[in-house]
């Protein structure tokens, strides 16, 4: 949704093919890894935090009386997560 909506002037450049680039010692699809991993990237993420807010709303329902900690908690590794996803997926855009 987010490329949809966000459609560069990369998007009008043509095809790069699938051989291999003698100077760079690279491959030519480069951009088909970037996708892939980012798309594992923001997976990962996702899953993580989806799985910190259940686990948190579950324990706040066993015991309320500790649910602002608890609160605190998951807010704290929510936001590590995400700090790490972003890191991730500059370090995808400038290593590939």
């Amino acid at each position: 949704m987010a490329y949809l909506l966000l459609a560069s002037a990369a998007d009008a450049q043509e095809v790069a093919s699938t051989t291999f680039d003698a100077e760079s010692g690279k491959f030519l699809f480069d951009a088909v890894g970037k996708g892939i991993g980012a798309g594992l990237v923001i997976l990962g993420a996702g899953l993580g935090i989806g799985k910190i807010g259940g686990m948190a709303v579950e324990a706040m329902s066993r015991q309320p009386e500790v649910s602002g900690n608890i609160q605190t908690g998951m807010i704290i590794a929510a936001a590590l997560i995400e700090g790490a996803t972003f890191f991730a997926l500059i370090l995808i855009g400038f290593l590939m």
